[in-house]
């Protein structure tokens, strides 16, 4: 865990030992984002982690209720760090215009906590392994959409600022956006 003024790091791992120079390596990299940003806290989350092989880094990037998520998955665990890395950057450069917007609107007690849910079925089962809490802004459908592409999600829910309804947007397979609104 590293604090520099308002950027905040935090490197955590599983299915591997994190070493002083595998830390130091993912900090440095991950603290180079900060450059992006002139205000706020930034809040940094890496994981690091080994799957059938493959070394995985899941960079997780929070500043007021803004969130941009990058993913890699290569055969060494430095290249993952880089190419995450890397993804985020050209989130970034690719939406400069709307995260500076959303970074003005944002409120700056929107949290998002991310919280494990203890394995408590059967292994064979299907289970929820993760449950995530998050400020719902109201916002339009094209901000839902660039957020749903800063997160690197398929999918993204969100208050509907028009309707204040609770809507989703999803990417469908031929590259075009859906729109799920409930009827009541």
């Amino acid at each position: 865990m590293v604090e520099n003024g308002s950027i905040h790091i935090d490197v955590k791992g599983k299915n591997l030992e994190i070493t002083d120079a595998l830390r130091e390596y993912a900090e440095k990299k991950a603290g180079k984002l900060a450059k992006f940003f002139d205000n706020g806290d930034l809040d940094t989350e890496v994981f690091l982690s080994v799957q059938r092989g493959m070394h995985i880094a899941e960079l997780t990037l929070r500043i007021g209720g803004l969130v941009l998520r990058g993913e890699s998955r290569t055969n060494d665990m430095y290249a993952s760090i880089d190419e995450a890395c890397d993804r985020i950057e050209q989130q970034i450069r690719k939406y400069k215009t709307r995260i500076q917007r959303r970074l003005q609107d944002i409120p700056r007690k929107a949290v998002l906590r991310v919280q494990q849910v203890e394995d408590t079925h059967e292994a064979a089962a299907p289970r929820i392994v993760r449950s995530k809490r998050f400020a719902m802004k109201p916002m339009d459908v094209e901000e839902a959409v660039t957020e749903m592409e800063l997160v690197g999600h398929d999918f993204f829910v969100f208050r509907n600022a028009a309707t204040d309804s609770i809507n989703v947007v999803y990417r469908r397979r031929d590259g075009d956006y859906g729109l799920i609104e409930p009827e009541y």
